[in-house]
């Protein structure tokens, strides 16, 4: 199943979104409103709002409250995408300018910090307690997750642990959030609650593993970024954790080097350890366990399409090329 086909099922809930999301979009400053914008219009997989949305209805709920939290799900992602971009110095994202390349990194900052506060105001409006503190809670954890992947940058002793450790808070969290906010709101007993939860924890983390393949393996024209860029930022992603656990102590020696130096002039010779030592095989088969998690995660649920979509999501989180 592509994607566009999973998304079929909640496709009046996606336009329900989007309607939202462009209403909260306005300010009366104009700068503000360009570059939040130019982000949210930017294209993306719109995975943590269409998350909220399938837990849901996995559920049967059948109000709009999913709508609102769909939407504060995206402000978030949107905004720690902004602020991402400034960290990283990023100049393309989705095959596009970032919005720091076209706007400068203050207003991409500033910006950013409008959609956190905007999500925290509709948060108010939605008026559930849990959803706040599960959602506050996740934004929390995000920021630590950027600090320690900050704290990792150039540092090839960072083990696969530490690694991994990064990835559930700083990408894995989000996705967790928006499943288990999707099944409040559809009133979920406490154990599904937390199924939901691992679901889309270890979903996020299936596609943050793959994300870090396909910066070794990608084709920018699928994957709107350019090859080589984790390592360009010095980050000891698995792939190059594997070859320096794996490889030879030549190989070792040259991730190691271009880790802690940055930049791109050891890629060629990185990619090259990289395909030797089957590191990328090697990436792909953890992300398909995270994935089968996931998927195990769902057996509480009762028989849906809903159901049967979040599964396949599973399955496309460790298929996709882009």
């Amino acid at each position: 199943m592509k994607l566009e086909q999973l998304y079929n099922l909640i496709e009046p809930d996606m336009k329900a979104v989007d309607a939202v999301i462009r209403k909260h979009l306005h300010s009366d400053v104009v700068l503000v409103r360009q570059v939040a914008e130019y982000i949210i219009q930017g294209g993306g997989k719109r995975l943590r709002p269409a998350l909220v949305l399938l837990a849901a209805g996995a559920l049967s709920y059948r109000g709009a409250h999913h709508h609102e939290a769909a939407a504060v799900v995206e402000f978030i992602h949107t905004a720690t995408l902004l602020h991402d971009d400034v960290v990283d110095e990023s100049a393309l994202r989705r095959g596009r300018e970032t919005a720091n390349t076209m706007f400068g990194n203050a207003a991409s900052v500033l910006v950013g910090d409008f959609l956190h506060s905007r999500a925290f105001q509709m948060m108010v409006d939605i008026g559930d307690l849990r959803v706040m503190r599960v959602l506050s809670d996740a934004t929390n954890v995000i920021a630590e997750g950027e600090v320690l992947q900050l704290m990792n940058c150039h540092d090839a002793d960072v083990d696969e642990a530490a690694y991994l450790q990064v990835i559930r808070y700083k990408t894995a969290k989000l996705f967790e959030a928006a499943a288990q906010i999707g099944a409040i709101i559809g009133g979920a007993s406490p154990e599904i609650e937390r199924c939901m939860a691992d679901y889309g924890m270890h979903l996020g983390t299936a596609f943050q593993l793959i994300d870090d393949v396909l910066d070794y393996s990608g084709a920018e024209a699928e994957t709107g970024k350019h090859l080589g860029d984790d390592l360009a930022e010095g980050k000891p992603t698995l792939p190059l954790i594997y070859v320096m656990q794996n490889g030879t102590a030549e190989q070792a020696a040259c991730v190691r080097r271009a880790i802690e130096n940055g930049g791109r002039d050891d890629f060629a010779q990185v990619l090259a350890a990289i395909r030797a030592t089957g590191a990328l095989e090697h990436a792909k088969q953890q992300a398909k366990l995270e994935a089968d998690r996931a998927a195990a995660a769902l057996d509480a649920l009762p028989a849906s399409q809903y159901k049967n979509s979040l599964l396949e999501l599973s399955v496309f989180a460790v298929a996709r090329s882009f």
